[in-house]
């Protein structure tokens, strides 16, 4: 005789057509502020602790203020980074609270040409009535 299956996990409900535009809104928000090299903007677009997974690193942001002000100097410098674009965010999973985000980035010189496509998985959280980023994998370095 089989045993009982365990209780099975679905999502039964998905984020909502208003809150999917607020999540792409955040999305499209936090592009601009990279490119304005803006952190401050940036943090305001993330909930904390904040989450991010690159180049085998696991590093939490505690608080805001915690991103790297010298990002955008360190992109500049390791490969002459001027600006990065979205090629496609696309929701992959959801449920009322939680959503999470497949994106695809280009990341490109002053002149035009690119240094690398990279694939990032973004998960944004309603905390507080906000949709913002939480957490980020990433591909890229």
């Amino acid at each position: 005789m089989m045993p009982e299956p365990a209780a099975t996990y679905s999502v039964e409900a998905q984020i909502s057509r208003d809150d999917q535009a607020k999540c792409e809104d955040v999305l499209a928000r936090w592009m601009a502020a990279l490119n304005r090299h803006d952190a401050a903007a940036m943090d305001t677009l993330m909930h904390f602790p904040h989450v991010r997974i690159a180049g085998g690193v696991v590093t939490v942001y505690q608080q805001s203020g915690n991103n790297p002000m010298d990002l955008f100097e360190r992109l500049r410098k390791q490969d002459g980074w001027h600006h990065s674009a979205w090629n496609e965010t696309r929701l992959v999973q959801s449920s009322p609270a939680k959503a999470h985000y497949a994106v695809r980035y280009t990341r490109y010189r002053e002149d035009g040409s690119v240094i690398g496509i990279y694939d990032s998985l973004y998960v944004l959280s309603l905390l507080g009535g906000a949709w913002k980023i939480q957490s980020r994998s990433s591909f890229g370095p």
